[in-house]
């Protein structure tokens, strides 16, 4: 990668890392109350490596406030570039669809799958960390829009859902994702991410074994990060904010 190409990834995070910091002060939240994680789908691992060396160069980032976390969509593309940036040791989430005959690839990189939609993924993930004996954390995606493209298990569903992933004793579930509404309109936008709020107190409230850290809220992307940091989350996923356009997935 050049290194003009190295300074404009720089820049760019730079660039999202104050957008998040105003998002959170007209939100009247502190600094650094919610997190970055940089959603890497078709980006090179040059690429993703330039901005976790700027991230650790630390310059734009306040004091105490944790480094970004890296989010792979595609089980294929993280077991590719996890070798390549595995010096930098950075903590990789699954932020896509999981399929069952790909779980033994993620969870030898993963530390976090975030799209645990249904009981019989988490079960899996449950027997794959016993047998390597691990534990993982987890987040329940919820789909606030209804949108059909969309996955994640509905709002009414989400609670009860989220109560059985905790049961399982090799799983930390420790909150919620989803992908925020397609739409123009940001109230629209806003009564989504407020629903997984909703979903993530009714949760906390109930008090049952294994959702007391259940507190995250992944939510929120280059598009809607301001709405997102309005409505609560604790975690957003800033891909062409950091990186540009994205080329074309591979096949």
């Amino acid at each position: 990668m050049s290194d003009d190409g190295v300074a404009e990834v720089a820049a760019r995070l730079a660039a999202a890392r104050r957008r998040l910091r105003a998002a959170e002060a007209s939100a009247g939240r502190p600094p650094g109350s919610v997190r970055l994680l940089l959603a890497t789908k078709t980006m090179e691992a040059a690429v993703v490596r330039a901005a976790l060396v700027a991230d650790r160069d630390g310059t734009d980032r306040p004091a105490g406030e944790l480094p970004v976390l890296v989010g792979e969509n595609r089980v294929q593309e993280l077991v590719a570039k996890a070798p390549e940036l595995a010096d930098l040791a950075p903590g990789w989430h699954v932020i896509g669809p999981l399929q069952s005959n790909k779980v033994n690839a993620a969870l030898r990189w993963a530390a976090c799958v975030q799209s645990v939609d249904d009981l019989a993924l988490a079960e899996r993930l449950q027997r794959r960390c016993e047998a390597v004996d691990r534990t993982l954390e987890v987040l329940v995606q919820v789909n606030v829009s209804g949108e059909a493209t969309k996955s994640g298990v509905p709002p009414a569903a989400a609670a009860d859902l989220a109560v059985r992933v905790a049961a399982l004793d090799r799983l930390r579930l420790r909150g919620f994702m989803t992908i925020g509404a397609r739409s123009p309109d940001e109230g629209v936008v806003r009564a989504g991410f407020a629903a997984l709020r909703d979903v993530r107190d009714e949760v906390l409230a109930r008090g049952a074994p294994g959702t007391a850290d259940a507190g995250e809220l992944s939510m929120g992307m280059s598009g809607d990060l301001e709405a997102a940091v309005a409505e609560g989350a604790t975690l957003v996923r800033l891909g062409t904010a950091v990186f540009g356009a994205r080329p074309a997935a591979p096949a």
